[in-house]
């Protein structure tokens, strides 16, 4: 947070192009990039603060109490502003809780927050994110789930074409869910084989071919490799040597 060249964030990629909102540590990468200064404070906060707010007119904060629960995690603080940036916030231990880029000096809009508003213990925090994703982002709300399973079958279908998809399922949700797509857009082009590895959950095996295959309707080839894998795995005893192993 020291460095004002640090190399996993390159800000002229976003900061002007599209609305920012910096949060917790990255209200303090933004304040030490743009001139401010970011120290090891005094007054660490953890857990429960009040934070108190006279911007009834900004867009963040609209519908947001001037006083609020939000809940703190940090040992540094941002100490100094940049010029560029205005104060929006405090709390009683911190005087920087919460500040933006003044009019003109961004072409979009770029907030900076010390607390986490994505926490259930910041009370108003769902109705900040809001304000940030559908009045400062412009988003409309109208994703949904069977809007995404609609797209995702479509991408699939125009990727795949003709070929044909062999998928390795592991019993997991990421490989299930995957599987679920794949056949409802391209149906018989794809192949599922499920491996029997015998260190899988007590009927876990059972239970994939039950769900995948009798529930969905996917055909799944099972390979029971039990003996090869755990012939591979006798006398080991290390846990990591077993993970590579398997």
């Amino acid at each position: 947070v020291h460095d004002t060249n640090h190399p996993t964030v390159d800000f002229e990629k976003f900061i002007g192009k599209f609305p920012v909102l910096g949060v917790c540590y990255g209200a303090q990468l933004i304040a030490q990039k743009f001139g401010g200064s970011v120290v090891k404070s005094n007054k660490r906060e953890y857990g429960r603060a009040i934070l108190q707010h006279n911007e009834t007119d900004d867009v963040l904060f609209k519908n947001v109490s001037t006083q609020t629960q939000v809940w703190m995690s940090h040992a540094d603080t941002v100490a100094e502003i940049p010029s560029s940036f205005q104060l929006i916030a405090h709390t009683d231990s911190i005087p920087v809780a919460a500040y933006k880029n003044k009019n003109g000096s961004f072409a979009k809009p770029v907030y900076c927050l010390q607390f986490h508003p994505e926490v259930t213990h910041t009370l108003q925090g769902k109705a900040i994110i809001e304000r940030f994703v559908r009045d400062i982002c412009n988003c409309d709300g109208d994703w949904t789930m069977p809007g995404y399973i609609d797209e995702a079958i479509g991408k699939i279908r125009s990727a795949v074409g003709k070929e044909e998809v062999l998928l390795g399922l592991s019993g997991g949700v990421d490989s299930a869910v995957a599987a679920a797509l794949l056949h409802k857009a391209i149906g018989a082009q794809l192949t599922c084989v499920f491996v029997d590895n015998g260190v899988l959950r007590h009927g876990e095996a059972d239970q994939v071919q039950q769900i995948l295959g009798d529930g969905l309707r996917i055909p799944v080839t099972c390979v029971d490799a039990r003996a090869e894998f755990l012939g591979a795995l006798a006398g080991v005893v290390d846990p990591e040597q077993k993970r590579k192993i398997i």
